[in-house]
């Protein structure tokens, strides 16, 4: 595995202005929300075993040496896309739950739900960057994705145990299996929603809300 390096580490000159001159009259930072955005959707749709950095450049309109000179490796490139979307992610959920008050736990789901379509709009593949099947045991890059995963699962496990407890259950085992049930139909959520590109994230939160009321309903 070739060491990781980050967009900062990459020398490719610096303009009159101090900042890197790019490529073909781009600035160095516009290019590089270019390779990331590019590299965020080749990742997400193959996996890092999958992805392919001359599609990536392709998609950019740059050689692949290029991609090496800004990110220094594949995984590099990886794990700069992977502390975006964890940040991203953590942001949207940790303001949701801290700001929001909802009446009800149906209602935080939604608030929730609503917040990772909105952070994801644009970047819908991002979330299978975080999780990502395909990373080999033992990296680096798994145990940086397992470690921003595991804030996100803290997270997702706060609000099962609330949601557990407003009903009387403590039990420790049924909140860490309501997580995993949360989880997973996220990334279901996420999944459908990236084939069916013609929906906004305000159709998903509309579409999400009404998919909760429906499971509310019937529960009652």
């Amino acid at each position: 595995m070739g060491t990781a390096r980050g967009p900062a580490a990459a020398g490719s000159g610096t303009g009159r202005d101090g900042r890197g001159a790019g490529t073909k009259g781009v600035p160095r930072a516009r290019r590089e929300e270019q390779i990331i955005a590019a590299a965020m959707e080749e990742f997400g749709r193959g996996g890092h075993a999958g992805a392919s950095m001359a599609a990536i450049a392709r998609q950019v309109g740059v050689t692949k040496p290029m991609l090496y000179t800004y990110f220094g490796s594949k995984d590099g490139l990886y794990l700069a896309c992977l502390e975006r979307v964890a940040a991203r992610l953590l942001a949207a959920i940790e303001d949701t739950m801290t700001a929001a008050r909802p009446p009800s736990a149906t209602a935080l789901a939604h608030a929730v739900l609503t917040s990772l379509f909105t952070a994801l709009e644009g970047e819908r593949h991002a979330w299978f960057v975080l999780y990502d099947r395909t990373l080999p045991p033992g990296s680096e890059l798994r145990s940086a994705a397992q470690r921003h995963r595991a804030a996100v699962d803290d997270l997702a496990a706060e609000g099962t145990a609330a949601l557990l407890g407003r009903g009387g259950n403590t039990d420790p085992l049924d909140a860490d299996a309501l997580k995993h049930v949360w989880t997973g139909t996220v990334s279901a959520l996420v999944g459908w929603w990236i084939s069916h590109p013609e929906q906004s994230a305000r159709d998903m939160s509309a579409r999400c809300a009404r998919l909760l009321s429906a499971v509310r309903d019937d529960a009652h």
